[in-house]
């Protein structure tokens, strides 16, 4: 078992070196998947929204892993590459202030007026009302993952060590984003 998980990382290496923005954009729908699956379930869904969990795919392969990708990418340049206390602290801040909020917001946009249908009217005040408490949570937390990232993590695997730590904040969001819907018949 262990030869072919060891084979399985060394092919997925191996993509990520040779078509790097197809694999963390392949890895954040798959991720995106897996979050998804995971919070239907603890939301007691009994049978699986197959529409929904195919928009979140799209979302996680159009949107996650490019972006990250680009994002990361230009930090990097920006700051040269360095790994220094300050440097870090620099974008970890930078990535709060500016891809944190853009996300947050996207994706409550997106799961409203998208996955669930909702009307603009209804997806803009739940966004007005919710967006300041989920950013506020995302700023509790995603700081010290942002520093985890730019401190120990190569450039190459950036975006997938945020893809995996994004699976669990993507149970938390759709969790409150469905907990802030009317029920429907499961």
């Amino acid at each position: 078992m262990g030869s072919i998980a060891k084979k399985g990382l060394q092919r997925y290496l191996l993509q990520l070196q040779q078509h790097p923005l197809r694999t963390k954009a392949i890895t954040a729908a798959a991720l995106s998947a897996f979050s998804d699956i995971v919070a239907q379930k603890l939301t007691g869904i009994r049978k699986l929204e197959l529409r929904r969990l195919l928009l979140k795919v799209v979302f996680g392969f159009a949107y996650l892993g490019p972006f990250g990708h680009f994002f990361h990418i230009m930090l990097d340049k920006i700051f040269k590459g360095k790994k220094n206390t300050k440097t870090v602290a620099q974008k970890v801040v930078v990535e709060q202030l500016t891809a944190s909020p853009w996300n947050t917001f996207l994706f409550l946009i997106y799961y409203g007026a998208i996955i669930e249908g909702r009307p603009w009217i209804q997806v803009k005040a739940k966004v007005k009302k919710e967006y300041p408490k989920v950013q506020f949570t995302s700023w509790t937390f995603w700081p010290v993952v942002g520093w985890i990232n730019y401190q120990y993590v190569p450039l190459q695997f950036r975006v997938i060590f945020h893809s995996t730590i994004a699976c669990a904040w993507g149970i938390f969001l759709s969790l409150r984003a469905r907990s802030l819907t009317p029920a429907k018949s499961q």
